[in-house]
């Protein structure tokens, strides 16, 4: 039998090889570190190198067509391969060498000094996924909520509504646009190309459903009109619920077919509703432009409410305001789509009639 002595020798031998063992350990991990801290930022630069090339060759491009030195045939050609360029760079895993956005102050507001961005391009994808996941959802609840209580008005509550639900849906659209503007907010950081407008167009209407929330609703006498603004806003908010739906079904399709070509990159969203898609213009655009008219009505109705005197609370005239800031930066923004669809298919039917010349 062992000594207990000798049990004890083998147990401080024992314990010796364990921290050697975690010296090693440690060694190995802190130069595999090193090794591809330098190797990381050898990659860092050889990207940045990459991307000053990108941006002094679109330059020199358009300089050389200014100055009428280079063919325009050419210089589509060299244009579509630098941004193909681009795009293998931004869909791959290089793009986690490239320069980081800096985060806004909404995300360092709810979430503080953290990194949101993904350094795996798998990552990043899944949180576009989820974004496309949480519209699609939205969508629905968009037409089905202000549906619901509309069809209750008429069938229960006598042409009345409760504040109750009323204020529940409000705190919806809080809690929905919240959502919408941190998952864009984090998109952006990882390289998404979102037009502000669309994200400041989230910020308004959390705000405006904040303070609705404090709105009260009036009930009888004159409770119809009293409600004429509730009620004009929740059918705005029916037709703005079929034009997300168009619009994630018609405008993903399209996305995914820029993406194909490499004229988009893979963390691109879809705009929301300031935009169409080629092909569906037809459909998009009155729906877009007479949700963005009835938007402006909604809001000059509040507006008239307040100013009759049926009533007169702040909050109305507040949200108002602002229903009608956003129908006219919605108009804006569509406009300028249109415009860049419109010049960006004149430049292919240029080119397309250049090369049946030749």
């Amino acid at each position: 039998m062992e000594t207990v002595e000798e049990s004890a020798n083998k147990v401080e031998e024992e314990v010796g090889r364990v921290v050697e063992q975690a010296r090693d350990l440690q060694e190995s991990g802190a130069s595999l570190i090193s090794r591809l801290s330098n190797e990381e930022q050898s990659l860092r630069q050889k990207a940045n190198s990459l991307e000053s090339s990108i941006r002094r060759l679109r330059s020199l491009i358009n300089s050389l067509l200014s100055q009428k030195l280079l063919d325009p045939r050419l210089a589509d050609k060299l244009e579509e391969d630098l941004q193909r360029a681009r795009c293998i760079i931004t869909d791959g895993d290089a793009a986690a060498f490239l320069p980081a956005k800096a985060q806004g102050r909404f995300l360092r507001m709810f979430l503080g000094p953290i990194n949101v961005r993904a350094s795996r391009k798998d990552v990043q994808l899944k949180v576009k996924e989820e974004y496309n996941s949480y519209r699609d959802r939205t969508a629905f609840l968009f037409l089905l909520f202000p549906l619901t209580l509309l069809i209750l008005r008429s069938w229960i509550w006598e042409g009345c509504l409760p504040a109750f639900p009323v204020q529940l849906y409000e705190a919806w659209l809080l809690f929905l646009y919240t959502g919408l503007a941190l998952r864009e907010n984090i998109l952006q950081a990882n390289g998404s190309d979102i037009r502000p407008w669309w994200i400041y167009h989230h910020y308004c209407a959390m705000v405006m459903a904040l303070v609705s929330l404090t709105w009260e609703i009036k009930g009888q006498p004159n409770c119809a009109q009293k409600q004429r603004g509730v009620e004009l806003f929740l059918q705005w908010a029916m037709m703005q619920g079929v034009a997300m739906l168009l619009q994630n079904r018609y405008q993903r399709q399209r996305l995914y077919t820029r993406i194909a070509l490499g004229k988009a990159n893979r963390m691109d969203v879809v705009w929301g509703e300031t935009a169409g898609v080629d092909g569906q213009l037809w459909v998009l655009c009155p729906i877009l432009f007479l949700m963005q008219g009835f938007e402006a009505y909604v809001g000059l109705q509040l507006l008239k409410t307040a100013v009759v005197g049926v009533v007169s609370e702040w909050q109305i005239i507040f949200c108002g305001i602002v229903l009608i800031l956003m129908a006219v930066g919605n108009f804006i923004n569509t406009v300028q789509t249109l415009m860049v669809k419109s010049r960006f298919k004149a430049k292919m039917k240029r080119t397309k009639s250049k090369q049946e010349l030749d």
